[in-house]
Protein backbone atom coordinates (compact mmCIF):
# COMPACT_ATOMS: atom_id res chain seq x y z
CA UNK A 1 0.00 0.00 0.00
CA UNK A 2 2.85 2.64 1.20
CA UNK A 3 4.59 1.59 -2.00
CA UNK A 4 2.12 2.01 -4.32
CA UNK A 5 1.20 5.63 -3.01
CA UNK A 6 5.10 6.40 -2.82
CA UNK A 7 5.38 5.17 -6.32
CA UNK A 8 1.92 7.14 -7.53
CA UNK A 9 3.50 10.22 -5.69
CA UNK A 10 6.61 9.99 -7.45
CA UNK A 11 5.59 9.16 -11.07
CA UNK A 12 2.58 12.39 -10.74
CA UNK A 13 5.41 14.74 -9.85
CA UNK A 14 7.54 13.43 -12.68
CA UNK A 15 5.42 14.01 -15.27
CA UNK A 16 3.86 17.30 -13.61
CA UNK A 17 6.40 18.99 -12.75
CA UNK A 18 7.88 21.20 -16.11
CA UNK A 19 7.57 23.78 -18.21
CA UNK A 20 4.51 23.75 -20.03
CA UNK A 21 1.34 25.94 -21.07
CA UNK A 22 -0.59 24.88 -18.03
CA UNK A 23 2.04 25.44 -15.73
CA UNK A 24 2.74 28.80 -17.01
CA UNK A 25 -0.72 30.29 -16.65
CA UNK A 26 -0.77 29.16 -13.08
CA UNK A 27 2.42 30.89 -12.45
CA UNK A 28 1.64 34.05 -13.87
CA UNK A 29 -2.09 34.10 -12.49
CA UNK A 30 -0.18 33.40 -9.01
CA UNK A 31 2.36 36.04 -9.81
CA UNK A 32 -0.54 38.34 -10.59
CA UNK A 33 -2.58 37.47 -7.25
CA UNK A 34 -5.93 36.84 -9.26
CA UNK A 35 -7.98 33.94 -9.19
CA UNK A 36 -5.22 31.94 -7.58
CA UNK A 37 -7.45 29.96 -5.35
CA UNK A 38 -10.03 28.96 -8.85
CA UNK A 39 -6.89 28.37 -10.94
CA UNK A 40 -5.17 25.80 -8.93
CA UNK A 41 -8.45 24.37 -7.65
CA UNK A 42 -9.33 23.39 -11.72
CA UNK A 43 -5.68 22.61 -12.19
CA UNK A 44 -5.76 20.11 -9.42
CA UNK A 45 -9.82 18.82 -9.26
CA UNK A 46 -8.96 18.52 -13.25
CA UNK A 47 -5.92 16.29 -12.87
CA UNK A 48 -7.30 13.72 -10.37
CA UNK A 49 -10.47 13.26 -12.57
CA UNK A 50 -8.05 12.21 -15.33
CA UNK A 51 -6.00 10.25 -12.98
CA UNK A 52 -8.97 8.17 -12.23
CA UNK A 53 -10.31 7.83 -15.35
CA UNK A 54 -6.96 5.76 -16.19
CA UNK A 55 -6.76 3.84 -13.03
CA UNK A 56 -10.13 2.66 -13.54
CA UNK A 57 -9.69 1.17 -17.03
CA UNK A 58 -11.70 3.76 -19.25
CA UNK A 59 -8.99 4.83 -20.59
CA UNK A 60 -8.87 1.60 -23.18
CA UNK A 61 -12.10 3.12 -24.09
CA UNK A 62 -10.39 6.53 -24.65
CA UNK A 63 -7.65 4.66 -26.62
CA UNK A 64 -10.22 2.94 -29.05
CA UNK A 65 -11.51 6.28 -30.43
CA UNK A 66 -7.97 7.87 -31.54
CA UNK A 67 -10.30 10.19 -33.00
CA UNK A 68 -11.25 12.25 -29.53
CA UNK A 69 -7.26 12.79 -29.02
CA UNK A 70 -6.70 14.10 -32.90
CA UNK A 71 -9.90 16.53 -31.84
CA UNK A 72 -8.15 17.37 -28.81
CA UNK A 73 -4.70 17.83 -30.65
CA UNK A 74 -5.77 20.50 -33.44
CA UNK A 75 -8.02 22.27 -31.31
CA UNK A 76 -5.44 22.83 -28.19
CA UNK A 77 -2.52 23.61 -31.20
CA UNK A 78 -5.33 26.54 -32.14
CA UNK A 79 -6.24 27.40 -28.88
CA UNK A 80 -1.93 28.11 -28.24
CA UNK A 81 -1.70 29.58 -30.88
CA UNK A 82 -3.82 32.57 -30.15
CA UNK A 83 -3.19 32.45 -26.26
CA UNK A 84 0.51 32.91 -27.86
CA UNK A 85 -0.71 35.67 -29.59
CA UNK A 86 -2.47 37.60 -26.91
CA UNK A 87 0.86 37.29 -24.94
CA UNK A 88 2.89 39.03 -28.01
CA UNK A 89 0.58 41.60 -28.53
CA UNK A 90 0.98 42.32 -24.37
CA UNK A 91 4.77 42.27 -24.65
CA UNK A 92 4.58 45.05 -27.78
CA UNK A 93 1.37 46.66 -26.80
CA UNK A 94 1.98 47.03 -23.03
CA UNK A 95 -1.10 48.76 -21.41
CA UNK A 96 -1.90 50.54 -18.30
CA UNK A 97 -4.57 49.39 -16.55
CA UNK A 98 -6.11 50.05 -13.35
CA UNK A 99 -4.73 48.41 -10.56
CA UNK A 100 -6.26 44.98 -9.00
CA UNK A 101 -9.11 45.51 -6.80
CA UNK A 102 -9.66 49.46 -7.92
CA UNK A 103 -12.36 51.02 -9.02
CA UNK A 104 -11.36 54.23 -10.52
CA UNK A 105 -7.54 55.96 -10.15
CA UNK A 106 -9.86 58.02 -7.99
CA UNK A 107 -9.74 55.97 -4.99
CA UNK A 108 -8.46 56.36 -1.74
CA UNK A 109 -5.06 54.62 -2.00
CA UNK A 110 -3.71 53.65 1.67
CA UNK A 111 -0.35 54.15 1.93
CA UNK A 112 2.42 52.12 4.45
CA UNK A 113 5.71 51.90 4.42
CA UNK A 114 7.64 48.74 3.76
CA UNK A 115 8.19 46.77 6.79
CA UNK A 116 5.88 48.75 8.70
CA UNK A 117 2.26 47.25 10.31
CA UNK A 118 -0.76 48.55 8.69
CA UNK A 119 -2.16 48.65 12.52
CA UNK A 120 0.60 50.83 13.42
CA UNK A 121 0.64 53.13 10.54
CA UNK A 122 -2.57 54.05 11.73
CA UNK A 123 -4.31 53.06 9.03
CA UNK A 124 -3.62 56.75 7.47
CA UNK A 125 -4.62 57.20 3.83
CA UNK A 126 -3.59 59.40 1.02
CA UNK A 127 -6.02 60.64 -1.52
CA UNK A 128 -4.09 60.40 -4.86
CA UNK A 129 -4.95 62.09 -8.40
CA UNK A 130 -5.49 60.38 -11.28
CA UNK A 131 -2.10 61.03 -12.86
CA UNK A 132 -0.67 59.78 -9.38
CA UNK A 133 -2.70 56.31 -9.51
CA UNK A 134 -2.31 55.89 -13.09
CA UNK A 135 1.66 56.06 -12.79
CA UNK A 136 1.76 54.09 -9.69
CA UNK A 137 -0.29 51.24 -11.23
CA UNK A 138 1.29 51.19 -14.73
CA UNK A 139 3.28 47.85 -13.75
CA UNK A 140 0.14 45.74 -13.17
CA UNK A 141 -1.04 44.11 -16.48
CA UNK A 142 -4.99 44.23 -17.20
CA UNK A 143 -7.10 42.03 -14.53
CA UNK A 144 -8.33 38.90 -15.84
CA UNK A 145 -12.20 38.06 -15.12
CA UNK A 146 -12.60 34.86 -13.28
CA UNK A 147 -14.99 33.42 -15.79
CA UNK A 148 -11.81 34.21 -18.48
CA UNK A 149 -9.18 32.52 -15.86
CA UNK A 150 -11.52 29.50 -15.46
CA UNK A 151 -12.50 29.19 -19.05
CA UNK A 152 -8.36 29.32 -20.18
CA UNK A 153 -7.01 27.01 -17.31
CA UNK A 154 -10.08 24.16 -18.51
CA UNK A 155 -8.62 24.87 -22.41
CA UNK A 156 -5.53 24.72 -21.89
CA UNK A 157 -5.66 21.68 -19.55
CA UNK A 158 -8.39 19.65 -21.48
CA UNK A 159 -7.51 20.24 -25.06
CA UNK A 160 -3.64 19.26 -24.48
CA UNK A 161 -3.56 15.72 -25.73
CA UNK A 162 -0.33 15.04 -23.86
CA UNK A 163 -2.51 14.94 -20.51
CA UNK A 164 -4.15 12.13 -22.12
CA UNK A 165 -1.41 10.14 -23.18
CA UNK A 166 0.83 10.92 -19.86
CA UNK A 167 -2.29 11.18 -17.13
CA UNK A 168 -4.65 8.89 -18.99
CA UNK A 169 -2.84 5.98 -20.36
CA UNK A 170 0.97 6.04 -19.16
CA UNK A 171 -0.82 6.67 -15.27
CA UNK A 172 -3.26 3.84 -15.76
CA UNK A 173 -0.70 1.35 -17.14
CA UNK A 174 1.44 1.48 -14.53
CA UNK A 175 -1.42 1.78 -12.25
CA UNK A 176 -2.69 -1.34 -13.57
CA UNK A 177 0.77 -3.20 -12.63
CA UNK A 178 0.18 -1.99 -8.64
CA UNK A 179 -2.82 -5.06 -8.77
CA UNK A 180 -5.48 -4.13 -6.00
CA UNK A 181 -3.16 -1.39 -4.51
CA UNK A 182 -3.50 0.66 -8.01
CA UNK A 183 -6.00 3.30 -6.38
CA UNK A 184 -3.30 3.79 -3.61
CA UNK A 185 -0.91 4.64 -6.21
CA UNK A 186 -3.39 6.68 -8.47
CA UNK A 187 -3.53 8.77 -4.36
CA UNK A 188 -0.30 9.16 -4.30
CA UNK A 189 -0.73 10.67 -8.34
CA UNK A 190 -3.53 12.91 -7.29
CA UNK A 191 -1.61 14.62 -4.16
CA UNK A 192 1.57 15.06 -6.32
CA UNK A 193 -0.84 17.14 -8.63
CA UNK A 194 -2.67 18.81 -5.98
CA UNK A 195 0.79 19.75 -4.23
CA UNK A 196 2.47 20.96 -7.22
CA UNK A 197 -1.01 23.47 -8.60
CA UNK A 198 -1.16 24.98 -4.68
CA UNK A 199 2.39 24.88 -4.33
CA UNK A 200 3.17 26.80 -7.35
CA UNK A 201 0.10 28.98 -7.43
CA UNK A 202 0.08 30.54 -4.01
CA UNK A 203 4.28 30.08 -4.07
CA UNK A 204 4.39 32.47 -7.28
CA UNK A 205 3.29 35.63 -5.28
CA UNK A 206 7.04 35.19 -3.53
CA UNK A 207 7.72 37.06 -7.03
CA UNK A 208 6.03 39.90 -6.53
CA UNK A 209 8.76 42.29 -6.44
CA UNK A 210 10.92 41.07 -9.37
CA UNK A 211 7.58 41.43 -11.36
CA UNK A 212 6.95 44.99 -10.04
CA UNK A 213 8.53 46.50 -13.42
CA UNK A 214 6.65 46.95 -16.76
CA UNK A 215 9.76 45.24 -18.24
CA UNK A 216 9.63 42.06 -16.14
CA UNK A 217 5.83 41.83 -16.95
CA UNK A 218 6.94 41.82 -20.85
CA UNK A 219 10.10 39.21 -20.53
CA UNK A 220 7.50 36.72 -18.49
CA UNK A 221 4.90 37.62 -21.57
CA UNK A 222 7.46 37.06 -24.09
CA UNK A 223 8.26 33.61 -22.45
CA UNK A 224 4.91 32.59 -22.67
CA UNK A 225 4.20 33.33 -26.06
CA UNK A 226 7.43 31.65 -27.13
CA UNK A 227 6.57 28.46 -25.08
CA UNK A 228 3.02 28.48 -26.18
CA UNK A 229 3.83 28.77 -29.86
CA UNK A 230 6.34 25.48 -29.56
CA UNK A 231 4.17 23.54 -28.22
CA UNK A 232 1.61 24.38 -30.63
CA UNK A 233 3.79 23.84 -33.22
CA UNK A 234 4.57 20.50 -31.95
CA UNK A 235 1.16 19.81 -32.01
CA UNK A 236 0.39 20.54 -35.08
CA UNK A 237 3.59 18.41 -36.31
CA UNK A 238 2.47 15.52 -34.42
CA UNK A 239 5.05 15.52 -31.42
Amino acid sequence: MLSSLVAGLGLGFSLIVAIGAQNLFVLRQGIRREHVLTVALVCAVSDAVLIAVGVSGLGLVLEAAPWAVQVARWAGAAFLLAYALLAARRVWRPTDPPAVGATSAREVVTVVPDGVDEARAGGATVQTSPAASTAATASIPARTSRTAALLTCLALTWLNPHVYLDTVFLLGSVASTHGQTRWWFAAGAMTASLAWFFSLAYGARLLGRMFASPTAWRVLDGIIAVVMALIAVSLILGG
